[in-house]
């Protein structure tokens, strides 16, 4: 596949925030994205996969689904993978690893067609499947229909490069930037967390407003792929980092916690991604969280739960202790909280709307519920 080959690109998130992920796309311009179950799928090349890994906050990985064909038996796909041109998409000499699933199909075994496909990558460009390979050949058979796929990721989207340092149970950062855009964040009011844990919310808001590419510091597997361009790859890299460079912060992002070694990590966290001047950190118990000076903004916080961190009962105090800290100095800001249990939520007495849908957050289902400025 040339540079100029034009092909799906699947965008995958979180079951319930594929609206949330389309509407980041449509702003960063790309074109007719289309909600599918579990992300959202675009048309493009190898130029606009480079530019979504760089830029997009919120998808988990990015798939390029390079051909496509039906099968009814192991021997026909044995035969159709085998015809596929693998060496216009991966590169002599490196190792890739196969991924199989098969639902609805004739063809059930996974292991068995992940073992066929590989051997025909074998034959083709001259390397076994290595287990522990960069470069991914997902294979998927739904209703006899074999669709074949290159993780261009590689690691998680969320995995930004600068963060040494994580919390229990942390928010992975595009999630925190999927509820950000929830919350109707504009990018130019001021955030506040003040259960900042190692500062995911504080640094993706503050990363938003910057308009800085999330993956600048950290490499990819499409990295390894024949026909990648490494000078084109640069450019692209620096035209992302003059558009940020250029771009002026309006308000300034602040975190707290009564943990200090959570402080001190979220300021760690915020150093490593270069938004030391535009972030804020200090120690302070929720109850005693004071409105910072100027204009209303959005407060977002990710409680302990109970289903991981502390017992469930003594949690109904600290939420109760958030709720009233916010009625009683955040007059003109948007409470947006997420949570497992609604009674949890009922517990801040906070004037929240609906919840959105659940959201899977490591194996648990989590809601954003929002206010509208509190009065």
């Amino acid at each position: 596949m040339t540079r100029d080959a034009r092909f799906e690109i699947f965008l995958a998130v979180p079951p319930g925030l594929e609206s949330v992920l389309r509407a980041e796309l449509v702003e960063k311009g790309f074109k007719a994205p289309r909600v599918d179950t579990g992300g959202v799928t675009i048309a493009g090349g190898w130029p606009e996969v480079w530019r979504a890994n760089l830029e997009v906050r919120g998808a988990s990985r990015i798939l390029a689904r390079i051909g496509s064909f039906r099968v009814v038996h192991l021997s026909q796909l044995d035969k159709r993978a085998r015809q596929f041109p693998w060496s216009d998409v991966l590169k002599p000499g490196v190792p890739v690893r196969v991924e199989a699933s098969c639902r609805h199909s004739k063809i059930y075994h996974a292991g068995a067609a992940a073992e066929r496909v590989a051997n025909a990558i074998e034959a083709a460009v001259g390397v076994p499947a290595c287990e522990e390979a960069v470069v991914c050949v997902r294979v998927r058979i739904d209703d006899n229909l074999c669709t074949l796929s290159i993780d261009t990721s590689g690691e998680l989207l969320h995995r930004r490069g600068f963060k040494a340092e994580v919390n229990k149970a942390p928010m992975r950062e595009n999630l925190a930037a999927l509820f950000l855009r929830a919350a109707g964040f504009d990018g130019v009011e001021p955030v506040l967390d003040p259960m900042c844990g190692s500062g995911t919310f504080v640094i993706e808001a503050a990363e938003i407003a910057g308009r800085i590419a999330p993956g600048r510091e950290r490499s990819f597997a499409f990295e390894h792929l024949a026909g990648f361009d490494p000078v084109a790859w640069q450019s692209m890299k620096s035209d992302a980092a003059a558009r940020a460079s250029a771009r002026t912060i309006a308000s300034r992002y602040r975190g707290s916690d009564r943990d200090e070694g959570a402080v001190r990590m979220s300021r760690t966290n915020a150093a490593r991604a270069g938004l030391g001047g535009i972030t804020e950190f200090d120690v302070c118990p929720v109850e005693k969280r004071e409105r910072p000076d100027g204009d209303p903004g959005l407060v977002i916080v990710n409680p302990p739960y109970g289903a991981r961190i502390g017992n469930r009962k003594g949690l109904y105090g600290v939420y109760g202790a958030f709720g009233d800290a916010m009625r009683a100095r955040f007059r003109g800001w948007r409470i947006g909280l997420i949570t497992t249990d609604p009674a949890l939520a009922r517990a801040t007495r906070l004037p929240f709307a609906p919840p959105g849908r659940p959201v899977d957050h490591g194996g648990l289902k989590v809601r954003l519920h929002l206010t509208k400025p509190l009065r």
